[in-house]
């Protein structure tokens, strides 16, 4: 379900030419100004004292620029990257090859860094306090410890899920920002100068009224850029303005607050069969034959955010306002207290 969504925030595999449209330094970078000038600061501080940059933990929902962030601070270090994720990473041994092969002041990056397997977790530890390696020779009454000196390196690590990070590892970095989602007007910025990387005619009120549907996400900005680019290129040949945006993103099935099809068919049921909630999540999922993780997962997030959905000890409820999107009229003896 979640590959198969166009607003989905999550990488696919039509995001492949992401790489293009991502900023190269801290100035082409757009929005999240808070964590640009922190970031800003202390590039600034180590390269004047000659030091690698402290340990950056960089968490929020997907698509909104970690791993872009995370190759600027390797650039703006004048440093290589090596770049993993924390389910790549197995076995003890897997993360002591990719340590001892780094070289001084490179950036290692571990996304999803909150998924590392814990025996690799504690090796972790003093490679990122005391830049070392602690490596057990044999076994038994004969095994003794050896300790490898690593050269002095920069962990960036990102999680969607900050929550589930142990706190020995949270405490041990320097560096923590949370990104937070997109003002219109930055999407609005973000998608004309990926309008101008890919050569694409628009016009700011086309760029606006994508934006507004991009459910605060650049990711999701780029790609509802690139089909409403599609959509123009085959009914219209032109320039994309309002109109043919709102064209395009209604024929995707992309309604003014972003919603899919998805998401529009979990507010209707939860309105139609359940009188608007409150709802528990595995009968709701049930009636819409969808696994319960999956909506917990993929539509919950965006329509809490939204304010189209909440959740209640006694399940989910929709809000006065997904009955006013929906185009339902709210009955006076609906369970679901007003919101």
């Amino acid at each position: 379900m979640e590959e198969e969504r166009l607003v989905s925030a999550h990488l696919q595999g039509e995001d492949a030419d992401e790489k293009n449209l991502r900023p190269r330094n801290l100035d082409e970078f757009i929005g999240q100004s808070k964590v640009k000038e922190t970031l800003d600061l202390c590039i600034k501080a180590a390269l004047n004292r000659n030091e690698p940059l402290d340990h950056v933990l960089l968490f929020g929902p997907p698509g909104l620029g970690k791993t872009t962030l995370a190759h600027i601070i390797a650039r703006e270090m004048r440093s290589s990257i090596r770049v993993t994720s924390g389910p790549a990473i197995e076995r003890p041994g897997d993360l002591a090859a990719i340590l001892t092969n780094l070289a001084e002041g490179d950036v290692l990056f571990i996304d999803e860094i909150h998924r590392l397997n814990r025996a690799v977790e504690e090796i972790l530890y003093p490679a990122m306090e005391d830049f070392a390696l602690d490596i057990v020779i044999g076994k038994g009454p004969g095994a003794r410890s050896l300790r490898l000196n690593l050269p002095r390196f920069t962990l960036v690590g990102a999680t969607t899920r900050a929550g589930l990070l142990t706190s020995p590892l949270r405490d041990r970095f320097g560096v923590i920002s949370r990104l937070e989602f997109y003002s219109c007007d930055a999407l609005t910025e973000i998608i004309i100068r990926g309008a101008g990387i890919l050569q694409i005619e628009i016009e700011k009120e086309g760029a606006v009224e994508i934006a507004q549907r991009a459910r605060g996400t650049p990711r999701v900005a780029n790609r509802l850029l690139k089909r409403v680019r599609d959509y123009v290129q085959v009914r219209a040949q032109g320039v994309i303005t309002k109109e043919l945006a709102q064209k395009a993103l209604d024929f995707l099935g992309v309604d003014p607050l972003g919603l899919d099809y998805n998401d529009r068919r979990l507010l209707t049921v939860l309105i139609n069969n359940f009188g608007g909630g409150p709802v528990g999540l595995d009968t709701l999922a049930a009636a819409i034959g969808e696994e319960a993780v999956t909506l917990e997962d993929v539509c919950e997030p965006f329509l809490l955010q939204a304010g189209l959905l909440a959740r209640t000890p006694r399940g989910r409820v929709a809000t006065e306002l997904a009955y006013g999107h929906i185009g339902i009229a709210r009955p006076k003896n609906a369970q679901g207290r007003l919101w």
